[in-house]
């Protein structure tokens, strides 16, 4: 096991004994209260049919805002697609979502039941959201199966079972990961070999053992070869239905392969919601063109 994976055990089990006497000690009721049942359950409500809920989100820096009163939902199972020039506020966006940021004012909930800026960083990851930078972040020494074998033991559902050694169930489990990602014929080959889209592939990969139920994607193709990019879009598109996924790109040709003329679309400019809808509609849209699109 490598140091930073033990590293993780132990802030995991620190943040889970620090839930379980936060909640023993506040069970008569008021704000703590909430956030130890909260955290303590760690299962989103999907019943309503939407997967996350940003609204009226404001986030300023040093008087800039980045994000000014941005509200959005994403269904479950939807793959929504945003763009939006540079500074419109995507990344601060997700950097809200993911406990990164701490907006000054607004609310973000996983489900119905998970208020996410009650959850610290390791937390949020924890009730189900996954998200890839722009960057591959990989252990570039170990092979491609080795990664997802580390990935499979950060779930905490399988970890113990894994300090020995791996199953059937979970072999099984990295091989099926293996054909999702393209990389079934490269499961022994050092992960730092790899071609920058492989390398892409392999860390959503890792995050899809996890088993997130929302997956921001922060410009996955950034770099990637056509044939690449291609192959990208087909495993996007197979993930949808089974996540939730926040494809952030500037890649119209990528977009348009991935929505398919049928998905909604939305783009930010100045922190806010410009226009959503269908790619042709947005793309039809004046004030987008004139903001981002050009003519």
């Amino acid at each position: 096991m490598t140091p930073d994976l033990m590293a993780q055990g132990a802030e995991r089990r620190q943040a889970y004994e620090a839930r379980k006497q936060a909640q023993v000690a506040t069970e008569s009721g008021g704000r703590s209260a909430g956030y130890g049942r909260i955290a303590k359950l760690g299962v989103p409500d999907f019943t309503q049919g939407v997967a996350l809920y940003v609204d009226d989100i404001t986030v300023s820096f040093d008087g800039f805002r980045a994000l000014n009163k941005l509200s959005l939902t994403v269904n479950v199972g939807e793959l929504r697609c945003i763009i939006g020039p540079n500074g419109a506020g995507k990344t601060t966006m997700m950097d809200c979502i993911t406990g990164k940021t701490r907006p000054d004012s607004g609310t973000v909930s996983f489900g119905s039941t998970i208020d996410l800026l009650r959850l610290s960083e390791p937390e949020i990851a924890q009730v189900g959201i996954g998200r890839k930078f722009q960057k591959p972040t990989v252990y570039e020494d170990l092979s491609v199966f080795e990664n997802l074998e580390l990935a499979l033991a950060a779930d905490r559902r399988v970890r113990a079972s894994l300090f020995s050694r791996l199953n059937g169930e979970q072999l099984d489990r990295i091989g099926a990961m293996l054909g999702t990602i393209h990389l079934k014929d490269d499961a022994q080959r050092t992960a730092g070999l790899l071609s920058h889209g492989q390398k892409q592939w392999l860390e959503i990969g890792m995050l899809l053992m996890q088993d997130p139920k929302l997956l921001l994607l922060d410009e996955p193709v950034a770099g990637m070869t056509d044939e690449e990019t291609e192959r990208t879009a087909e495993l996007f598109l197979s993930l949808e239905g089974q996540h939730s996924l926040v494809v952030v790109e500037h890649d119209m040709k990528f977009v348009d392969q991935l929505t398919q003329g049928r998905k909604k679309v939305t783009v930010l400019h100045e922190g806010s919601v410009l226009a959503e809808g269908l790619l042709a509609d947005v793309q039809a849209n004046e004030k987008v063109v004139e903001v981002y699109l050009g003519r």
